[in-house]
């Protein structure tokens, strides 16, 4: 899969977990490893810094964690509502491919 689209696709991934949680950095990059096992750790913080420079994300700092205090990220009202926008985008994208007669069971 071609870079770009990767990353826009694991950006909306991510953002979609943080709808049901908050999560910190290496949490969320080990959750997403399961399903992007090719992405570097470097790509999944540039993917968190990003979300929260545009503020899709805020972050605080958790209290306990055995170790430092972790940095933890959770979704704000601006990034659920990029979150609808990238999905509604995907689904659009699987409705066109689709209709191109290009599907999954090739």
């Amino acid at each position: 899969m071609d870079a770009q689209m990767k990353r826009g696709v694991l950006e909306m991934c991510v953002l979609y977990q943080f709808l049901s949680s908050d999560f910190y950095g290496y949490e969320m990059m080990v959750r997403m490893r399961n399903f992007f096992p090719d992405v570097n750790d470097s790509s999944f913080y540039a993917i968190l810094r990003r979300l929260h420079t545009l503020g899709y994300t805020e972050v605080y700092y958790g209290s306990e964690s055995g170790g430092p205090q972790r940095k933890y990220y959770s979704i704000t009202e601006k990034g659920k509502e990029y979150y609808q926008e990238q999905k509604d985008s995907w689904q659009k994208l699987k409705k066109c491919v689709a209709e191109i007669g290009i599907d999954d069971s090739e």
